[in-house]
């Protein structure tokens, strides 16, 4: 897996400070994306171990609040089998720090029905994150003042209580957010 770029104290991409990871590779295409050199899966850098031990260091002090995975695609399955490796030591190193993932792919159509983007991975990287922004960006339905997303199709799912209800929960309403 290869990522394009790494933002330490990133306000823009889930609540509170984080440390975002782009990870490169992405077959949506989505017509006005924000990041579109991440399509290709061989732009930027090797995620490597020592890629893995500079983004945990960055996770370490007490004002970050969560790591973002966003890209590119995180739920291309070949990024899945490089990203579950290291979600699952953030979590067991962080568990007090929230994991949010940016997908084009829909949660409840194409990541727990049989569909492209599911592998053997899939499962339980979704059962690590916390909050998942599903959902192709849409030009013609972009929105700015939305928050933590570019179009008004995509959603911000509360992903344990959806996972453990079978119905899709928002954190909207949780967080008082548009």
């Amino acid at each position: 897996m290869n990522y394009g770029e790494i933002k330490n104290y990133d306000i823009a991409n889930g609540l509170g400070v984080r440390v975002s990871l782009f990870v490169s590779g992405c077959t949506h295409h989505c017509k006005g994306c924000f990041n579109p050199m991440t399509w290709d899966f061989s732009y930027g850098k090797p995620f490597t171990r020592e890629t893995a031990d500079e983004l945990l260091k960055m996770l370490e002090p007490s004002y970050i609040d969560g790591l973002t995975l966003l890209g590119g695609e995180p739920f291309e399955p070949d990024n899945q089998r490089g990203l579950l490796p290291f979600v699952r030591e953030v979590r067991e190193r962080f568990p007090n720090k929230d994991i949010w993932c940016y997908t084009g792919y829909l949660l409840d159509e194409e990541l727990l029905k049989p569909s492209r983007a599911r592998c053997e991975a899939t499962d339980e990287l979704l059962s690590l994150i916390d909050v998942l922004v599903d959902g192709e960006f849409v030009q013609e339905k972009k929105n700015i003042s939305l928050s933590f997303r570019g179009s008004e199709n995509q959603r911000l799912i509360d992903l344990p209580v959806t996972l453990r209800t079978g119905e899709i929960h928002l954190i909207n309403e949780k967080f008082g957010l548009r």
